[in-house]
């Protein structure tokens, strides 16, 4: 059998491939760095590494058993590790290390990250502790790796699985089989994220998410024969033309579905990671088909850079826009993350994947890990100069390692947005094991009418007290964090709030509540942290409380790109529908940003305080509304009555 370093088996380049890369690493990065521009689902770069890891592995592994009759798994698996771990081990420990000297949310759960980034299984470890990758909640600091958790399972389990798949004997077949597996995979995400959720399930699974890889799969076994005799006309100019023209569109078409906007249900999950899926399938094979035109294009010198790189800035960019936060201790001005910090993760995340790529993973690729130590060994041994720089090499690396077992050695179980979310649900708790009382009307808050007061026979409107009793309240975790003010200020309030929850799972609760018969007349909603809201769902929840009660949606504050947009749904909303009225939690509490967690989302007691004024104040205003309509309907029956008596004051 060949060796695994013999030019025969060597990864062959294809083109198109590093400029695919570069596009995909960077729609991932604008996404997290830059939330505020166009790519608001650019998290579906991740999908295009997905398709290209599963075409270029299942190609080497077709190659390997094409050139020696077998297919060596130790020997796969070795490549693998030294492609992956060198820098994904001095990201995690340089991070860990920062994180500990930082210290506060940034450590929460730390040992169970680096446990799921040292044995892949991330994804499976973030679904068992309940973690939302598009909730609001304070961001783990190793969560990107994820989707390096569900590349690594399928280097594991494809190896073994793939000399089942080549007992068919036709390469269409196989192709088909994989196509058929990719359609099973994506059919199974939309059947886990249409429960209204959080899709993190649907999105983190390796069972629901596998559909990427395998259509790569189902290419490297379509693709080889027409790369190795490619027919006549493939190879003439047209053929080129037409090629370079559809890998642009397909790369058009890629950037096009990064901007478009991100949903919980099956039009994103999979709806867009599958369209997604499939312009990468269309862009490979535009670019790696003979003497392609599109594949040279893409391929040019920066593109390559960044594409050589991509594992590396994959790894780098998130871990240090999370520290960067940590360090600024700052809610982001707007709601986002501010440009002047996106472009100084952006410039350290490319200087750590530039040192990463030269002097970790070239030397270990080139080399291996023994002979990287023997390396180190000859340099400890040779001139003054390199046993210095060998020394502090191996000074470096035992602090970081002792960084990183402080780190985790120091990791809180639960940030401080989770303490105060926990002490909600407490209250929540203990309320509903209190007896039913009927709990006391609040006295009404003094607000000044509308209408002078009037001695005649039609009175000045009053607002009427608004109690407890009155009060359907159903929200996220910031309502949940802010349920003992709630209590507090409306006792005997009906509240259900959770975490991570979206205003899609508002109709189904309020429809839940009116069949009970417990649907009250003051309808509270706070849905607005984790995602983006439609109209279509608004519609819903008006549809279901009815034109006698008064829906209050509260806005949000919240460190996410999606904020500002959710806010003007909500103010828009109001102003164009009667008995709608908004509580602006998102200007209350940005003057008093210190009462909320380390997360800049959850309030303590005393900003669950203001959250509470902020509901109150809105039902206040509603009250007055209706008291002044019910004057105007008075004062015009007694001018019909009286049409020639003198109007009131």
């Amino acid at each position: 059998m060949s060796s695994p370093a013999s030019p025969s088996l060597r990864p062959a380049r294809y083109a198109g491939l590093d400029g695919l890369r570069a596009l995909a690493v960077a729609l991932v990065v604008v996404y997290h760095l830059f939330p505020q521009w166009l790519l608001r689902s650019g998290f579906v770069g991740v999908d295009v590494f997905f398709v290209i890891s599963g075409f270029l592995i299942t190609s080497l592994l077709l190659r390997e058993r094409e050139v020696t009759g077998r297919i060596h798994l130790v020997v796969f698996w070795r490549r693998r590790a030294r492609r992956l771990l060198p820098a994904l081990a001095v990201m995690v420990t340089v991070c860990a290390t920062w994180a500990w000297l930082v210290g506060g949310d940034v450590l929460v759960r730390l040992g169970w990250q680096v446990l799921g980034a040292a044995t892949f299984s991330y994804n499976w470890l973030s679904i068992a502790g309940g973690s939302g990758y598009f909730s609001a909640d304070t961001p783990e600091l190793f969560r990107n790796l994820w989707s390096l958790a569900v590349e690594e399972q399928f280097y594991v389990l494809w190896p073994l699985l793939l000399p089942l798949i080549l007992v068919l004997p036709r390469a269409w077949a196989r192709a088909a089989l994989a196509l058929v597996l990719a359609a099973g995979s994506a059919v199974w995400m939309g059947v886990v994220a249409s429960d209204g959720g959080d899709p993190t399930r649907a999105y983190f699974g390796t069972d629901t998410h596998a559909f990427g890889i395998l259509l790569g799969v189902a290419l490297a076994f379509a693709l080889p024969r027409l790369l190795t005799a490619p027919p006549a006309w493939l190879d003439g100019r047209v053929a080129r033309a037409v090629g370079l023209s559809v890998g642009l569109a397909a790369v058009a078409g890629l950037v096009g579905v990064a901007t478009l906007p991100a949903g919980d249900g099956i039009g994103t999950f999979p709806g867009v990671l599958l369209a997604a899926s499939a312009l990468t399938a269309v862009a490979i094979v535009a670019g790696v088909a003979p003497r392609s035109w599109f594949g040279r294009a893409v391929d040019v010198a920066p593109l390559r850079w960044i594409g050589d790189r991509s594992y590396a800035i994959y790894l780098w960019h998130w871990p240090v826009l999370v520290l960067l936060v940590a360090c600024a201790q700052t809610g982001p001005a707007d709601a986002t993350v501010p440009v002047w910090l996106g472009l100084l993760t952006l410039a350290l995340t490319l200087g750590a994947a530039e040192l990463s790529y030269r002097f970790v993973e070239r030397p270990v690729r080139r080399r291996g890990f023994r002979g990287s130590l023997r390396e180190l060994r000859a340099r400890l041994a040779g001139t003054p100069r390199s046993r210095f720089g060998a020394l502090a090499t191996l000074a470096v690396a035992l602090g970081v390692v002792g960084g990183t077992t402080a780190a985790i050695a120091a990791a809180p179980t639960r940030s401080s947005g989770a303490d105060v979310v926990a002490a909600g649900a407490e209250a929540l708790r203990q309320a509903s094991a209190s007896p039913a009382v009927s709990p006391p009307l609040a006295p009404p808050t003094p607000r000044p009418s509308t209408a002078a007061a009037d001695p005649g026979p039609v009175p000045a409107p009053t607002p009427s007290a608004v109690g407890g009793g009155q009060i359907s309240a159903v929200g996220d975790s910031v309502m949940l964090a802010s349920a003992p003010a709630l209590l507090e200020r409306y006792p005997g309030a009906q509240i259900d709030a959770k975490v991570s929850r979206s205003m899609y799972a508002a109709p189904g609760i309020l429809r839940a509540l009116a069949a009970a018969g417990q649907l009250r007349t003051y309808v509270v909603l706070a849905l607005g942290t984790n995602g983006a809201i439609d109209t279509g769902s608004l519609d819903q929840v008006r549809e279901i409380i009815g034109p006698q009660r008064t829906l209050v949606l509260v806005n949000a504050y919240a460190p996410r790109s999606w904020i500002p947009g959710v806010n003007r749904t909500i103010s828009d909303y109001a102003a164009q529908h009667p008995g709608v009225v908004v509580a602006d939690w998102s200007d209350a509490i940005a003057p008093h940003v210190g009462l909320l967690a380390g997360d800049h989302i959850h309030p303590g007691m005393a900003g669950g305080r203001i959250f509470a004024a902020t509901v109150g104040d809105a039902i206040a205003a509603a009250e007055e509304a209706k008291a002044r309509a019910q004057y105007l309907m008075a004062l015009r029956a007694y001018r019909l009555a009286h049409p020639y008596l003198p109007e009131p004051h």
